[in-house]
């Protein structure tokens, strides 16, 4: 990731035409819903029990080993298709536990870049959090806090959700710090993640009262596509570069699914875009403007491996799952991950 990307112009990730001489150093940083990464042990307090030797999935060591294995191949992967050493830092959900993240980071793939991670015990009674995994050689952490989700009525005031796990840090010797979340499941209604869209945003705005110069990334599984009210106005987040206010975020994803016809999962065999990353605006070139002196947002992708995707039967062409219809797959999880590449210009010879 150290490499020093030289612009192609026009035919390359970073499509700076004017910028041919100019030296950039390139980053991404990614999400990834990893679909219920559990040990087969029981914590305390936690409705876990379906991933227990004797649990629905007839989870056991053999299918845990299996799942550390997959999961660590997608995450070491993400980002390389630009960046040869993948991702700074990755934003993930549904993990149990440190147990499983330590676990994680030690798989051989992940190991080898020295991944570490960032994680809060929260409340949500099935036991799932966020956390943020990170290669240190890229990014430095200074600060992890757990923001709880509030709820917005009181005949909710036993409401247990995730909340949104906030690492601030330094990323090109920049201050950046990201939300992951998790945002309320769709069978609780649109109102709840209406209401973690306008508290995030609250978290984001007290970053920049702080500091506004800070950069600010929201990621994660929002339970809703871009167009959402929940992301659209409670966020404010926006499809248009030249458009998002000083106020506002941008959001990429909201164009990939509505213009491109695709997204991270699929229902129905209709295509979501629940797994989204958002941006203030001081991540953009707008306006025709080209200054990368400063961390700059470049492009976006959804990240696709042919074994991601089942190759036969009658989910052909859906994501491949860990285990579906009570048959285990030996698969990745149901939703495909997500990264967003980054450049900052540095000094020539």
């Amino acid at each position: 990731m150290r490499r020093i990307l030289l612009v192609l112009l026009g035919v390359t990730l970073f499509s700076l035409a004017s910028s041919a001489q100019q030296k950039l150093q390139g980053y991404a940083v990614g999400f990834y819903n990893l679909e219920n990464l559990f040990d087969y042990t029981h914590d305390e307090g936690k409705n876990d029990y379906e991933f227990l030797p004797d649990g629905s999935y007839h989870w056991n060591e053999m299918k845990y080993t299996h799942k550390l294995h997959n999961m660590a191949r997608v995450l070491s992967e993400m980002g390389t298709d630009k960046i040869p050493d993948g991702c700074a830092f990755i934003g993930v959900s549904e993990v149990e536990n440190d147990h499983v993240l330590r676990d994680l980071v030690g798989q051989p793939a992940l190991a080898a870049r020295n991944f570490k991670f960032c994680h809060i015990e929260g409340p949500d009674r099935r036991g799932v959090d966020c956390a943020l995994l990170y290669n240190p050689k890229y990014f430095k952490v200074n600060d992890v806090r757990l923001v709880p989700y509030v709820p917005d009525l009181p005949k909710d005031s036993t409401f247990k959700t995730r909340g949104f796990l906030t690492v601030s840090g330094e990323l090109a010797g920049e201050p950046v710090t990201v939300v992951v979340c998790h945002w309320p499941s769709r069978f609780n209604g649109s109102f709840y993640r209406e209401t973690a869209g306008r508290e995030v945003r609250a978290v984001k705005d007290s970053l920049l009262r702080a500091d506004p110069g800070r950069k600010v990334f929201v990621m994660g599984d929002m339970n809703d596509d871009p167009t959402n009210n929940s992301m659209y106005e409670k966020l404010g987040a926006k499809e248009n570069i030249d458009e998002v206010k000083a106020d506002e975020m941008y959001n990429p994803w909201y164009n990939t699914l509505v213009k491109g016809h695709t997204g991270t999962l699929k229902y129905n065999g209709n295509w979501n875009l629940f797994d989204q990353i958002v941006m203030t605006p001081n991540l953009l070139n707008q306006k025709g403007r080209k200054d990368f002196s400063t961390l700059k947002y470049i492009s976006h992708q959804i990240f696709r491996r042919d074994y991601l995707f089942q190759d036969s039967g009658k989910y052909k062409g859906n994501t491949k799952r860990t285990t579906a219809g009570g048959v285990w797959l030996d698969g990745y999880s149901d939703h495909l991950p997500v990264v967003v590449y980054l450049a900052k210009a540095v000094a020539g010879k």
